[in-house]
């Protein structure tokens, strides 16, 4: 069987690093074409040693060549924030297929992005874990009524109010289930995390977002489900390993025996527990629903301030729930564009974190 060619955008990030070890595994079925980090350059090297890729870069610089390289067979989209737009619009405008990891490419700009890789007939798997269980259980879109994506509920579930306003960076960044990124780890924190994803899933999956369900799941076992018009409702469980999600996206359609933490029993984990998600504790998910309702450059606009506040909190210049309140404040704000070009997009990206960052230097607590 001829190697899947592939390139990986954010190979030093945390979704980059496990996938690179999922590829280890699978020597085989593989070939790096290209690796592209963010600043740790020693890492880089490291993986560009072991790895052997066509090419290496740094930074944004190379993106649009490596993404322009036909050579490709499939593209991970693994950065963070809203470098991975371009990239990911010009590998689809070349045919390359994406597994996608990158939140902002869709909520940032999904009707763009879904149009063009239905006009240039690419794939795009999403590496999320809810958004990979959806696209594993949905065979036939048409027959499916409702969406629901489940969230763990993060550090805070059983915290009061009052616990959350008064949280550490360190608290905040003690997920009980996954280990990811600071910015994301923050975002499962406030859960706006499941509001992105919400918008994502609207976007991927083509359905209405009052069709999209949220629900908390603190064993992170049922990873996400969908309700069939006739009442059946399938879900996609497993252990919270990225590794699996991130295998399956790079691998469709096929399957392969790769990294498992342990066979899945159902007798060990005992007891899955639901419950509906607090929006007053968690306005975030709210606001994101509204957010994706308005759509145009709504989206944009609560993507970035929400990223400018994320970013404040974890140097220690606003408190936890300060965030949503910038990102309400600039979203209430905000004279949405309905239908905008890319440049808009951008414009309107740079604009609100220019703002973001003038109300958060005024911030005193």
């Amino acid at each position: 069987m001829e190697k899947r060619k592939i390139s990986i955008i954010g190979s030093t990030g945390s979704i980059g690093t496990q996938a690179l070890e999922v590829i280890d595994k699978l020597r085989d079925k593989f070939e790096i074409i290209a690796l592209a980090g963010g600043h740790n350059v020693e890492l880089l090297n490291r993986q560009a040693e072991k790895f052997k890729p066509k090419y290496t870069c740094l930074g944004e610089e190379g993106l649009e060549r490596i993404c322009s390289d036909k050579d490709n067979d499939i593209i991970l989209v693994a950065c963070s924030g809203k470098i991975g737009l371009k990239p990911t619009l010009t590998a689809i405008k070349n045919g390359i297929d994406i597994a996608l990891a990158n939140k902002e490419t869709l909520v940032m700009a999904g009707d763009i992005v879904m149009a063009e890789a239905k006009k240039y007939g690419v794939n795009i798997v999403p590496v999320d874990s809810e958004h990979c269980a959806i696209h594993q259980c949905i065979k036939n879109v048409n027959q499916v009524d409702k969406l629901i994506i489940t969230a763990s509920g993060g550090p805070f579930l059983h915290k009061s109010v009052e616990e959350m306003k008064n949280s550490t960076v360190e608290e905040a960044l003690a997920h009980p289930r996954w280990n990811m990124g600071k910015k994301i780890t923050v975002d499962s924190a406030t859960l706006m995390n499941k509001g992105l994803e919400v918008i994502e899933a609207h976007h991927l999956f083509g359905f209405d977002y009052d069709d999209i369900e949220v629900v908390v799941h603190p064993q992170s076992i049922v990873h996400s489900a969908i309700e069939y018009k006739d009442g059946s409702v399938i879900a996609q469980l497993g252990l919270p390993s990225m590794h699996i999600p991130i295998q399956y996206a790079i691998t469709y359609p096929e399957r392969y025996e790769g990294i498992k933490s342990k066979s899945f029993s159902f007798a060990e984990i005992a007891r899955l527990d639901f419950e509906k998600p607090d929006f007053e504790k968690f306005p975030t998910v709210k606001l994101a629903y509204e957010m994706g309702k308005t759509g145009g450059t709504a989206t944009v606009c609560m993507n970035a301030a929400n990223e400018e506040a994320v970013f404040a909190f974890l140097n220690g210049k606003i408190k936890l729930y300060n965030i949503y309140e910038i990102t309400k404040k600039m979203c209430d704000e905000h004279k949405v564009i309905q239908n905008p070009s890319i440049d808009e997009i951008f414009e309107t990206d740079k604009e609100i974190r220019i703002k973001s960052q003038e109300v958060i230097s005024n911030v005193r607590f």
